[in-house]
């Protein structure tokens, strides 16, 4: 079967890491509009797709690259490769800031930290052969883990779990369900998973603290992190972890659902027929996250049934509409660049959450109060951009607009030259 690219699932990839670059990098956190911060607890603002999404995004595109379903060793071995390098790349995020290299400091250090990104970026996303990619995930995975538990200070608490860990572990199964099981066995996997959690969540009392709860931090999940990530969660949150060992469970249904979407759009029917179908299992979707929301609320941060039910509802009915404006009546004006963003997320993904940091870590006197330290990062911001507006809010929005600006320029360079980086 010849794969065709679906141009509006690549839209929506665009949008969806576009979104996710700006909530991630506001011009100052002090000053965000809600909307593009997550809920404080139970909830859903726009910030809270931005995962869920992804998770979904991922799903639909297992089954569009391997139409034909066959799996051997071969295959086996390539989607292991991809999840170990995904986990790898979205540990690096975590280890980059604690880097120490033979007792550098400043600048130095800074531009050591960089070589090791460079080597470790593409030791992962680099077009090697089989043998050499399992040597390179295995190797940096087993070095991580190294560093983490065998006693060295620096390391002794950085986070282990994140965004890209937990894309990586719901790929990997994701995809063998895809490649092992029938459509009947993926859905009703995905029900007694969302199920099951929600009694285990809810039924199951929480040692240490009594009762089932659905609290911060006193919940099965958190109490479960605190046990098996002691010392390498969320460095805010301090005693569990958002991307957790038992959270992770469920957003492998948004995976799942994501699988469903892609088949439907494998089939043998018209266009049109694909769109309607999507459109009812959307709306449905919806429907049933917001009536379970009533007894297990929406909440991104322990990842609810009904979080997973309600996201993926407004996933599918986002590319069901993408679907029918670009894919059915042909209309693509205006949407380059969310293709321009779209075919290239990874080496967004792993770029943008490394230059914040290393822009924090040039640090001179700010020549407009020679007393105060400042970073480059935060000089530009209060001297370049914020005293152009009066709103802090609207500053702080126009600072990350100004990062985007820069990504689209240079993700337009990788596009016309044809430079795409996978795992």
């Amino acid at each position: 079967m010849v794969r065709e690219r679906l141009i509006s699932l690549d839209v929506f990839r665009g949008l969806t890491i576009l979104l996710m670059t700006i909530v991630n990098n506001p011009g100052d956190w002090g000053n965000v509009y809600p909307p593009l911060l997550h809920a404080h607890w139970n909830g859903c603002t726009p910030t809270d797709l931005v995962f869920p999404f992804f998770i979904f995004i991922m799903g639909v595109a297992v089954p569009l690259a391997m139409p034909d379903k066959t799996y051997d060793d071969t295959t086996f071995n390539k989607i292991l490769v991809r999840s170990l390098r995904m986990l790898c790349l979205g540990i690096f995020f975590n280890f980059f800031g604690k880097i120490q290299l033979f007792g550098l400091e400043g600048i130095p250090l800074l531009i050591a930290r960089l070589a090791v990104t460079i080597v470790v970026g593409y030791a992962l996303m680099g077009n090697f052969s089989t043998k050499l990619k399992n040597i390179f995930a295995f190797g940096i995975l087993a070095l991580y883990l190294i560093l983490a538990y065998g006693g060295f200070e620096n390391y002794q608490d950085v986070r282990l779990p994140g965004v890209l860990q937990r894309i990586a572990v719901v790929y990997f199964i994701v995809s063998l369900l895809y490649l092992k099981t029938s459509r009947k066995t993926q859905l009703i996997t995905g029900i007694v998973l969302l199920l099951g959690y929600w009694a285990v969540m809810t039924l199951i009392p929480v040692p240490g603290f009594g009762e089932a709860n659905l609290e911060r931090g006193t919940n099965l999940a958190a109490w479960l992190d605190s046990v098996l990530l002691k010392g390498h969660m969320y460095h805010e949150t301090k005693t569990w972890d958002p991307e957790g060992i038992l959270s992770t469970i469920p957003s492998i249904v948004n995976g799942i659902i994501g699988l469903f979407i892609g088949q439907i759009l494998l089939l043998s029917i018209t266009k049109i027929q694909k769109a309607q179908r999507m459109g009812i299992i959307g709306v449905g979707l919806i429907f049933f996250g917001l009536m379970w929301d009533l007894v297990f609320p929406i909440n991104k941060s322990i990842w609810t049934s009904s979080y997973v039910l309600y996201t993926t509802g407004l996933a599918t009915v986002c590319l069901t509409a993408l679907y029918y404006v670009i894919d059915i009546t042909e209309y693509k004006k205006g949407f380059k660049l969310f293709v321009i963003w779209g075919v290239n997320p990874m080496i967004v993904f792993f770029a943008s959450q490394i230059i914040p940091q290393a822009l924090t870590m040039i640090r001179f006197q700010n020549p407009h109060n020679p007393e105060e330290q400042t970073n480059l990062l935060d000089y530009l911001y209060r001297f370049g951009i914020a005293p152009f507006f009066s709103n802090p809010m609207t500053a702080s929005l126009a600072g990350a607009l100004t990062y985007v600006a820069i990504w689209t320029f240079i993700l337009w360079i990788f596009y016309r030259n044809k430079l795409i980086f996978k795992v």
